[in-house]
């Protein structure tokens, strides 16, 4: 198999070599920092802030194409139910199948640990202003918590300023009591700051406004908070009404949106339309639900299927079988983005749904569970530029479809969700919780990493086992993957830190064990 030895993305072109099993097969050869910088370029006008910050940006929902490849879209996308391989030559290695090769599985760890690490450092050395050195505090927690999510017990605490990672891990209930300390600190500087906006040039999300960085560092605690509602309920509820009880507070619109936006060209649209005409498609799972409650998000979201049994619909192609040909994979539905579509970090709706579970919980959220559940479906209608979302909500017969294949190999017969739109204040807690995570995970795409989170700590919402499971039995099937492995690296280079990690994780270091929020 022909290796690629260079991928470089400018603002004019993207140049891609390709072969049957994409660009993840030589990560190391051309994963290149799209807004690294020279020495040179930084002395000039101050730069070196704006350099450090939005490297350091780059890290939360990766801009590096084959970066953002590995972890947005062969790991978040399958296992958070919203995109599928349509690589046929990733058979047999692929996170799907749950037997991912050490080179895709490193990556979140080997890569994003030292890298916001070193990026965070580069800020603190280019500035002594408290407020930037706040939003970068709070962007690296952006990006470390899924890495933690994604593992367990990380090097955190100890890292090295070179980014050196072969540190003591931290357990993950230590990360997250640490994160919310580094994040508690940050929102309070800023808030004590919060008319001295900085410069435009070292900021790609919010352009240096400082209270939409208040506001996502709140939400930020809001989702770590509620991540943990089962670990640590105390601490989850203490630090989800100090989210809402903020000066500032949390995402109320979506003029808040978390969006970055990129110099180069959309990772997600190389991915899924210019690598071998596409590695992925978006997911069945997704589609299904998304056809049974007959939503009009779909249009703005997706392209239709060219499947001669497809009738001009929205059909995802299913995750965890064995991939067709291009012929058939790509006849599937795909993800609408452009090549200068921005990368969402976070948006209003989640932070909606986010209070509708606290309130469920009976968090003093400032709302009801209803209004809150109702208002993040309002929110997503309005971010897609989708009308209809009364109608929608009112939908109390609907339910999610039946994944019946157009092409003929992957129908699903098992059960399926019965879930409706619909708000009931009379239904089960069980049923309202389905409710908010199912809607919330509509509202999301393509958040694959948050979607997975949820799908572990909840069971919601309900996906269609795998078909082609190559752990060799040691995850379930119907449970899904719970975590990644560490690196094989580890092993080698970081044994007695390793070892120590794997007893604070509390099981076998393998795909089948729960991280501490999960279990």
């Amino acid at each position: 198999m022909k290796q690629i030895r260079n991928i470089i993305l400018s603002t004019v072109s993207v140049g891609l070599a390709m072969s049957l099993a994409g660009c993840t097969n030589s990560y190391e050869d051309y994963n290149q920092d799209p807004y690294g910088v020279s020495k040179k370029e930084t002395e000039r006008d101050a730069y070196s802030l704006g350099a450090a910050m939005i490297n350091l940006q780059s890290w939360v929902v990766p801009t590096d194409v084959n970066t953002n490849q590995f972890t947005e879209c062969l790991c978040g996308g399958s296992y958070g139910g919203y995109l599928s391989d349509s690589n046929a030559g990733f058979a047999g290695k692929n996170f799907a199948q749950y037997s991912p090769e050490n080179g895709w599985s490193r990556v979140l760890f080997r890569d994003f640990l030292p890298k916001l690490s070193i990026y965070f450092n580069e800020v603190k050395s280019a500035t002594d202003e408290p407020v930037p050195l706040a939003v970068a505090q709070i962007v690296k927690v952006a990006g470390i918590h899924r890495v933690t999510d994604a593992y367990g017990p990380i090097p955190y605490s100890k890292v090295g300023q070179n980014g050196e990672i072969t540190a003591p891990y931290d357990s993950q209930e230590d990360v997250y009591k640490l994160m919310f300390k580094q994040l508690d600190e940050a929102i309070a500087t800023l808030t004590a700051n919060r008319t001295l906006n900085f410069s435009p040039k070292a900021d790609k999300v919010y352009a240096g406004n400082v209270e939409k960085w208040i506001k996502f560092g709140n939400s930020l605690r809001l989702r770590l908070a509620v991540r943990i509602s089962k670990a640590d309920p105390a601490l989850a509820k203490q630090e989800a009404e100090a989210s809402i009880n903020n000066a500032v507070g949390v995402m109320t619109s979506n003029d808040d949106n978390a969006f970055m936006t990129l110099s180069n060209t959309n990772p997600f649209e190389v991915v899924m339309y210019e690598y071998n005409g596409g590695d992925s498609r978006v997911g069945a799972d997704i589609t299904t639900y998304m056809n049974g409650y007959n939503d009009p998000r779909r249009e703005a979201m997706f392209t239709q299927s060219t499947l001669e049994n497809a009738t001009n619909g929205y059909y995802g192609l299913r995750s965890g079988i064995q991939i067709p040909g291009a012929e058939i994979a790509h006849a599937y539905s795909n993800y609408k983005v452009k090549t200068d579509s921005k990368l969402l970090w976070m948006n209003a709706a989640e932070v909606a749904f986010l209070r509708a579970e606290g309130a469920l919980r009976n968090w003093n959220m400032g709302g009801t569970a209803s209004d809150f559940y109702k208002k993040g479906v309002e929110l997503s209608f309005e971010q897609w530029g989708v009308k209809g979302a009364a109608a929608y909500l009112a939908d109390n017969a609907r339910t999610p479809a039946v994944y019946t294949d157009p092409a003929g190999l992957n129908t699903y017969t098992g059960p399926v969700s019965t879930i409706t739109v619909a708000w009931d204040d009379n239904d089960t807690p069980d049923h309202k919780l389905e409710r908010i995570i199912t809607q919330k995970w509509l509202a999301m795409f393509p958040l694959g990493l948050e979607a997975w989170a949820d799908y572990r700590r909840t069971g919601y919402p309900k996906l269609m086992p795998v078909k082609v499971n190559n752990s060799g039995g040691v995850v379930s099937s119907e449970r899904g993957a719970r975590r990644l492995s560490y690196p094989q690296e580890e092993r080698r280079n970081n044994l007695e830190n390793y070892n120590a990690a794997v007893g604070m994780l509390g099981g076998a270091d393998n795909m089948a064990t729960d991280v501490w929020w999960a279990k």
